[in-house]
């Protein structure tokens, strides 16, 4: 086989551009990194009788005018231990001496999975909620928490890969066995999420799912409550990601009175 000198200077040329195209690409989503990390908060309970005294549950990003939280509903306790001053809490700042401070929780919506929280004290950074409407099936976009919780300290960890999938919360179960009270309802009232092609772990839950450019929240990662739904069927789960659509962190706000601006 040979080649012309114009068929190898085109493909120089093709693999140049991409190179060059890899190279933006890759310097946009670390400045965005950087500027969605500070709005990134871990969530967990604080109680001077335990040891260790904190405990991290999951991962939330702060919202709207700084002074409040989204992250999944079943990252939050079903109660705490009022008695021996048992708080919610979140934690912000990076390394091993975060700032802790008391949340409070405005709403919870367990059809989707998530829940709104009041941070007490001074804003913090704030990301914008995007129009997950308008995502499609291909596209790139990162999200960054606490994979692993704190156990090596308090650093968001990001991972970025494609929508890979849009899909049915619940799918029909091969035996009505393998039904429950919960998954019959989301089969009666089913919506779709995003399934991704990046691994995210138990920690994850709560990130938010951003475009790489702009930083704007597309989705909600969810480690649970999806698993629960789509892979109940599965001997073994898989190690798929999904991500609660942003579209139902706005009718938190709506619900509460609360508009982006």
């Amino acid at each position: 086989m040979t080649f012309s000198l114009k068929n190898i200077v085109a493909g120089l040329f093709f693999m140049a551009m991409f190179t060059s195209a890899s190279i933006v690409y890759s310097a946009e989503l670390a400045d965005t990194v950087q500027k969605v990390k500070p709005s990134i908060v871990g969530i967990g309970t604080y109680s001077v009788n335990n040891r260790p005294p904190a405990s991290l549950k999951g991962t939330g990003f702060v919202v709207l005018d700084g002074q409040y939280v989204i992250t999944n509903a079943h990252v939050i306790p079903d109660s705490l231990d009022h008695q021996h001053k048992e708080y919610l809490v979140l934690f912000s700042g990076t390394g091993n001496r975060p700032d802790i401070r008391k949340i409070v929780l405005l709403e919870r919506d367990k059809v989707h999975d998530l829940a709104l929280l009041k941070i007490e004290g001074k804003p913090l950074p704030a990301l914008k909620i995007g129009d997950s409407d308008r995502v499609r099936e291909g596209e790139k976009y990162a999200f960054t928490g606490f994979p692993i919780g704190a156990i090596l300290g308090l650093y968001p960890v990001t991972h970025e890969g494609i929508i890979s999938s849009i899909t049915p919360i619940a799918v029909p179960q091969v035996s009505a066995r393998s039904i429950d009270a919960s998954m019959l309802k989301r089969l009666r009232d089913p919506y779709t999420v995003f399934q991704l092609d990046a691994t995210a772990y138990p920690g994850n839950s709560g990130s938010p799912l951003y475009h790489p450019e702009t930083g704007k929240v597309i989705g909600v990662i969810n480690k649970v409550f999806v698993k629960e739904s789509k892979e109940a069927v599965l001997e073994k789960p898989s190690g798929i990601s999904y991500a609660i659509p942003a579209r139902y962190v706005k009718e938190l706000f709506e619900k509460q009175g609360l508009s982006q601006k």
